[in-house]
């Protein structure tokens, strides 16, 4: 190993940053430590336990089965995850991969968090205590053979500084022992990052947890997605055709048409306005960083005439049953199923009628839509394509069926079977 490569891995940042990790465990041996001393200096016979270097290492000995049962306490593991965390201790493994998060919830994880936490403590305790000691003693080493007073023998130097080939060494001593000290500190740093993974990785249930959680987080992000393209998406697709129709209109010069402009231009606020409002629902979600977006109360079908309305499409549409009895999640995502279905006949058919029929029968919900084809292919946008996708993930999320495709006539169909039951689920 060359000099250079010796003097980054015992005094770098790496070796600093361990250092600094073992005076943390050495802060939170402490307590512990002091707590002990208390008790094992009166059953000792001493005075003062604190100056008697066998009552100290008892006590030292007796503080590790303290340590250890506090270890084995469920907030123990973040507490020691935030830490190395918190110094870039391991900044090479992944965060949430290599160190598990969250309390230790079984009797394998808190027996092995039990045991980094003794091992911690332990190293800290004593890199710690060194540091204390050796600091101070190497200053007066240096220090010595230029002040003759720092040989007086009250001063607790060993007697082996009387002679001056020792006191010429000194100096010499107090390099070598910091040398060690900072040796024994990158090693014992290096332990710690070597049993971090080990005894702090996440067990199965904590992966299966994390796991959870990551799917949570993309079916929230998913279902706002979904959200902002059916919403947008159908207003777009209405706003274009209702501002084509109105243009055309006033390309004709037609004084008698100008009410159908004034329609069209109210249809133009009214979507947009609602669209705006659904959408900074839809922000407000995410600026929130909820992890359940059950706050955001997108429309059911209770409001699907308004929707119909003012879609800019002539829809010719059925009912059966009480729709007013669909659960409030069925009925959301229905609406949302009959959006897309607009928006596609609004992109894609020039505004073609559209016939929508809605069936509530015994536990479920049935949707049919159809509008004739086009006489030339839709022009497909670059990326486009996710309606329908988000059509039979809101189905599948429900426990639902959905179709799509061209049929006999020629026409195209969307249809999609919603149970009751899925009203339950989120």
């Amino acid at each position: 190993m060359s000099q250079r490569a010796l003097r980054a891995r015992l005094f770098g940042h790496k070796a600093r940053i361990g250092w600094l990790h073992l005076v943390v465990g050495g802060a939170l041996l402490m307590p512990f430590y002091l707590l002990t001393t208390v008790f094992v200096g009166p059953l000792t016979g001493s005075d003062n336990p604190f100056v008697s270097v066998p009552v100290q290492l008892l006590a030292f000995a007796a503080t590790l089965p303290l340590t250890a049962v506090f270890g084995l306490l469920a907030p123990a593991r973040p507490l020691s995850v935030g830490a190395i965390r918190a110094l870039g201790l391991l900044p090479d493994l992944p965060s949430g991969e290599r160190l598990a998060d969250g309390p230790a919830r079984t009797r394998a994880t808190r027996v092995r968090t039990s045991g980094w936490f003794v091992l911690h403590v332990t190293l800290g305790g004593i890199i710690s205590g060194a540091s204390l000691a050796l600091t101070p003693f190497a200053a007066v080493l240096i220090a010595l053979p230029f002040a003759s007073g720092l040989r007086d023998s009250r001063l607790g130097m060993p007697r082996i500084f009387e002679h001056t080939w020792a006191v010429a060494l000194s100096p010499v001593a107090a390099i070598a022992s910091m040398l060690a000290l900072a040796a024994v500190s990158a090693g014992a740093a290096a332990l710690l990052a070597r049993s971090a993974p080990v005894l702090l990785g996440p067990a199965p249930a904590d992966r299966l947890a994390a796991a959870e959680r990551r799917a949570a987080d993309l079916a929230v992000r998913n279902r706002l997605a979904r959200e902002l393209h059916d919403s947008v998406g159908h207003a777009l697709s209405a706003v274009t055709l209702q501002a084509g129709a109105a243009r055309k209109v006033l390309d004709s010069g037609r004084a008698s048409d100008v009410e159908f402009v004034r329609e069209a231009l109210e249809a133009i606020e009214e979507t947009t306005r609602r669209t705006v409002g659904e959408l900074d629902a839809v922000l407000g979600v995410l600026r929130r960083g909820e992890d359940d977006p059950e706050g955001f109360a997108g429309p059911t079908l209770d409001v699907l005439d308004e929707l119909l309305a003012r879609s800019g499409a002539d829809v010719a549409c059925a009912r059966e049953g009480e729709l007013a009895k669909v659960p409030e999640p069925v009925s959301r995502e229905a609406y949302r199923i009959v959006q897309e279905g607009l928006s596609n006949a609004l992109r894609h058919a020039g505004g073609a009628p559209v016939s929508l029929h809605i069936a509530l029968r015994d536990e479920e919900l049935e949707i049919v839509m159809e509008n004739p084809l086009p006489d030339r292919p839709a022009v497909v946008r670059p990326g486009g394509g996710r309606g329908l996708r988000g059509v039979a993930e809101r189905a599948t999320l429900l426990g639902g069926r959905t179709e799509a495709g061209p049929e006999d006539g020629p026409v195209w169909r969307l249809s999609a079977r919603l149970p009751i039951a899925g009203g339950s689920l989120r």
